[in-house]
Order: C-alpha cells, then structure tokens, then sequence
C-alpha cells in the first residue's frame, strides 16, 4: 500500500522505524527485532539506509520481508551523496523488483572524507535530485523526504531551510517526517511557517523515546534538537538507571505522542531503534486512543 493512500483513511496511525544490520553476523537478531516490531500492526514500518548505501542490500531485504511476512507497509530509505546515477538506478529497479511502493528520498550524511570532496562532481549534490529522479518512474513510488522543525544543521537560517524543503515538495516529495524533537511547540510553529510557504503535504512527527543518557547524547550531535528543562531534569535524574529511564523516556515520548494526536496529527512515526520491548509499551500506552475514528 502507498502511503499517500493510508492518510486517506480515518483515525490515527502509529509508526516505527527500524535500522539495518551492518554486518551479516548480527543480521539475524536484527531480523527478529523487525519481526516483534512489525507483528505490533503499525501503520507503516521504515527501514533505514546506512552511509554510501553500505547496508543497501540489507535494507531491500528487510523491508521486503516486513511487507511479504507481516503484510505491513515498509517505506524503504534511498541516499545518494556521492553515488552515480548507474548505481541508483540499480538501487531503484531493484526496489520496484522487490514491490516496494514507498521511498524515503534522501541526501544522505557526510562523511569527513566526503566533506572535503569536490561536490561539483557529484550526480546528486541534495536530495531534491534523488526526487526528481524517482519521479522518471511515474507512479510507481510513493515519495517521502526529510525535514527538520527546528534547522537543517547546513542551513544558514530557517527560512532558507523551508525554501529548499519547497523545492523538495514542488520536485514531487508527498509527504515529509521530522527529525526528532522534544518540545512540540517547535514542531506547531514549523507547521505555521511551512503552511505559509505552501507546503501543504502531510508531516510525520518523528519521536524518538530516549532510554538512557547515552542515547541523548548520541541524538543530539546528530539532531541538535532543543531539549526542555523538564526533560534535561528527567535525564539527569534517571539517565544512568537503566530501567527508571527506559520507563521514564517512554513515559516522555507517549506525552508527546497523545498531544500531537490531540492536536490534529494523524500519524506518529517513533524512532524505536530496533527495540521491539519499547515500541510495544508506546503502542499499549495509547492502544485506545488508536481505535478513535
């Protein structure tokens, strides 16, 4: 199922996002997490795809395995930075091989090395081209890009953010998932000004539960996300408490979850991080509030 025809349907929907494994020896246990994870019945599940498509095979099989033995819909990651066009082409056919429907159009991270390279060069400098590529293919995909409510960390201010995000949604995007954050008054106000712009497609409200003080840290060089003072208070408390914050990040994400439905959002997508125990919890959480139609 495409995505852009699920959000046509009443209620709200909840979603998990899973990660490859980067070697073959942890390949099974990644899979059976994915397993537990997509026998929750979430809306959709994603599978990430790891830097210069290094876990791309990976990717293509697990999300392949999700739709065909669970019957959920799967929206498959595709970067590009530094790739050649033969190489994506190959990547793309063998998606629409595989009947992925859904493609979640993106850039991709730099790497050091990548950072000093001649960019000049590339095939695809940003992943508007990804887009527009992806798009030589008519309907076959369901197209899905990046966005940050805050700032792009290379964006010089927000407002340049929210123009090359329109260039993004004009090149055929349908749909846009947040990065995380932690104060969804960031996400209501990145509502207004994109609204402003015309950008009109659906936003997915990416939320990720932390458990554990390690894990914040890692999010915030990767995201540099404004944390609340209530959240910085829970962390310092519980951080190092393994189950205390486990449940006390869960706690955290599920607030956020039920006033974003609360306030006119369909589907929540949650950074699960492969663990199948707290995408469980988040999903009993608010297991009634999903039977609202």
């Amino acid at each position: 199922m495409k995505l852009s025809e699920l959000w046509k349907q009443d209620g709200y929907f909840l979603s998990f996002e899973v990660f490859p494994p980067k070697t073959d020896t942890a390949f099974d246990s990644v899979k059976t997490a994915v397993a537990k994870i997509a026998a929750l019945e979430p809306s959709f599940v994603s599978v990430t795809y790891g830097a210069g498509g290094g876990t791309s095979q990976y990717t293509l099989d697990i999300a392949k395995s999700i739709q065909q033995l669970h019957n959920v819909p799967t929206l498959a990651h595709l970067t590009c930075v530094s790739s050649t066009k033969e190489t994506v082409h190959e990547r793309i056919e063998a998606m629409r091989a595989a009947g992925i429907e859904n493609v979640m159009a993106l850039r991709g991270d730099l790497t050091p090395e990548l950072e000093q390279s001649d960019r000049s060069q590339w095939a695809y400098r940003y992943a508007v081209d990804l887009i527009h590529e992806l798009k030589e293919y008519q309907d076959d995909f369901c197209i899905g890009g990046a966005c940050y409510p805050e700032i792009h960390p290379e964006s010089q201010n927000q407002k340049e953010d929210i123009q090359h995000l329109k260039e993004k949604v004009d090149a055929g995007c349908e749909f846009l998932t947040t990065q995380m954050f932690f104060d969804n008054n960031l996400l209501y106000n990145f509502l207004y000004k994109i609204r402003e712009a015309g950008i009109t497609v659906p936003v997915i409200p990416g939320i990720m539960p932390i458990t554990n003080a390690k894990q914040l840290e890692r999010a915030l060089k990767l995201s540099g996300s404004f944390i609340p003072q209530r959240f910085k208070a829970l962390v310092d408390t519980f951080g190092y408490h393994t189950q205390a914050m486990t449940q006390a990040g869960i706690a955290y994400a599920t607030d956020q979850i039920i006033d974003l439905y609360a306030n006119g959002i369909k589907n929540v997508h949650v950074y699960s991080m492969n663990k199948p125990e707290v995408a469980q919890k988040i999903k009993e959480n608010i297991s009634h509030i999903l039977g609202v139609k």
